[in-house]
């Protein structure tokens, strides 16, 4: 498998940067389900960008820095706010049904999500991601110079430093200095055979790590693969203690992980306790925890409701819009709206149950602003990679704006980048290893690390629940590498194998920061340190 470019992963991201390059490059998409799996097909809120004369970057800025506590690289942040309006309006031509409004200046509505001092946030509806990824997916799936791998599983990228002069992979270094990459190795699920890739670009856009909790609103495939990959091949990562809850996630026996959106408390919603909370049931309590009160930050928000939950013995708060009207609700919420009422919730009349869930790794691996990582030839975008722009709390919306910034900027920075000669890669090895004898060890230790990281690495955190995390994570990770060494890779081991390898990460970067900041807050350390400065894990070389 010769391409110029691979992009491992099908989000905004990825997809940006293959529309990007495939006028002048041969690009490959490998996806591990279809392409429309991933988390930003799921994104409700929209997109934040400075579209108005009476917003400025300044001010999208400083609300940036503000939710980021201190911890946002203001150089990083400056360039993709000021890069905004064209990724934008790069959308609109690409044909992305955005929500009309006359009356305003770019012809779009603009909603307000919390964080933001001025209504930024163009959507499409309650559905915006979904609306993009549709759009995008289709100009992929037409191009020529675009090759589909849905249902393939990257395993891990091929470096120089693992190729021995003879070609065997595993040996000793073949090559002096920096390591470059080459390439990757793919399962194929359906066939169960593993692909080489090789490539002179290896774009990692695999999206975050939800899945490491139990209780997340991403999709089943946020496992973390690219960030782990990244750190196996020799990346640096950053500020992976930084996991943010989303405030208000559907809660409902049926309903798996549904997002309930920034933008229904930017449209008026009110967070109340239930009538479960006694004489206190049906009143406000975010004024209580932060004077902005709904409007809030989603890391103030998120540990006021479990601040409120755990006080009062309770399951859920409720989030309530129905003083709006009827029309205003099914208008500027209808997935929402209809989602719910299909659970028995009319949200029009009711207010919706919510609680806090894992919603995005504002850390990852450490790139510049065009994706580029610590080996040459290895790039990561989107929430994979760390670019400065979150800090320790990610402001709402901006996501999908560093998808789309950065993956141009990575597209436009590897067709400057002169052709190289690729050496001969080693196919997969399977001489020594033999199919799984018992799978079910597989499902018993993902559901036992999703439990721990819950409750011991959560939205309130102490050393001694890190430590204990650490020291299951420890013994977790020697029985899945014996696994690995000794049985043909499926797809659940190897996202096994990335989960429990970004747990560790997050663990100990955890364990790093003495202080509270942001999404990390800890009961033995509830001060803010004087100066903000990010958490760095540099890999050993292996």
């Amino acid at each position: 498998m010769k391409f110029d470019v691979a992009i491992v992963g099908s989000g905004l991201a990825g997809l940006s940067v293959a529309l990007h390059l495939a006028q002048t490059r041969k690009v490959a998409i490998i996806s591990k389900r279809e392409l429309l799996d991933g988390a930003s097909n799921w994104a409700q809120g929209g997109i934040a960008a400075v579209l108005d004369s009476g917003d400025s970057h300044d001010q999208h800025i400083a609300d940036t820095l503000v939710a980021g506590a201190g911890l946002c690289d203001e150089a990083a942040t400056r360039s993709i706010v000021e890069h905004g309006r064209e990724a934008i309006e790069w959308l609109i031509e690409q044909g992305v049904p955005f929500t009309r409004d006359e009356s305003a200046e770019l012809g779009f509505h603009l909603t307000r999500e919390g964080g933001h001092s001025q209504r930024r946030i163009i959507h499409a509806a309650d559905a915006t991601g979904h609306a993009v990824q549709v759009t995008l997916e289709q100009k992929v799936r037409a191009h020529p110079n675009i090759s589909l791998f849905e249902h393939h599983c990257a395993i891990d990228v091929i470096t120089s430093d693992k190729l021995t002069p003879n070609g065997v992979h595993g040996g000793a270094p073949s090559l002096v200095g920096q390591p470059r990459c080459y390439g990757l190795y793919v399962l194929d699920e359906q066939s169960g055979k593993v692909l080489t890739f090789e490539t002179e670009h290896t774009v990692l856009a695999t999206g975050g790590a939800g899945k490491v909790y139990l209780y997340t609103t991403n999709p089943d495939t946020a496992t973390g693969d690219g960030i782990a990959m990244a750190w196996r091949a020799g990346c640096r990562v950053s500020n992976m203690e930084f996991i943010q809850f989303h405030p208000t996630c559907l809660y409902h026996p049926y309903a798996k992980s549904f997002l309930i959106s920034e933008a229904v408390r930017g449209e008026g919603g009110l967070l109340k306790l239930p009538p479960e909370a006694g004489s206190a049931g049906g009143t406000r309590f975010m004024p209580a925890h932060d004077e902005r009160g709904e409007l809030a930050p989603r890391d103030v928000v998120a540990r006021a409701i479990d601040f409120e939950m755990k006080k009062r013995g309770l399951d859920y708060v409720h989030l309530d819009i129905s003083h709006q009207s009827p029309e205003f609700i099914k208008e500027h919420f209808p997935t929402i709206y209809a989602r719910c009422l299909e659970l028995g919730i009319d949200i029009t009349q009711q207010p919706i149950p919510v609680v806090p869930a894992v919603h995005f790794t504002c850390g990852g691996v450490v790139t510049d602003l065009a994706g580029r990582t610590d080996i040459p030839g290895l790039y990561a975008v989107g929430e994979t990679a760390y670019t400065g722009l979150h800090g320790a709390n990610r402001l709402a919306s901006n996501s999908l704006l560093e998808c789309l910034v950065v993956g141009r900027a990575c597209a436009h920075q590897i067709a400057a980048t002169p052709r190289a000669d690729l050496p001969a890669l080693p196919a997969w090895d399977e001489s020594r290893v033999t199919n799984a004898d018992e799978e079910v060890v597989i499902a018993h230790n993902w559901d036992e690390l999703r439990r721990f990281m819950w409750n011991y690495v959560g939205i309130v955190r102490t050393t001694k629940r890190l430590e204990r995390a650490h020291h299951r994570i420890r013994l977790l990770k020697e029985e899945i590498d014996e696994y690995y060494r000794n049985f043909r890779v499926t797809n659940d081991l190897l996202e096994l194998r990335n989960l429990v390898e970004v747990a560790d990460l997050i663990v100990r970067s955890a364990l790093s920061r003495r202080e509270s900041r942001g999404l990390h807050y800890s009961r033995d350390y509830p001060d803010t340190l004087p100066k903000a400065l990010p958490s760095v894990l540099t890999p050993r070389r292996r």
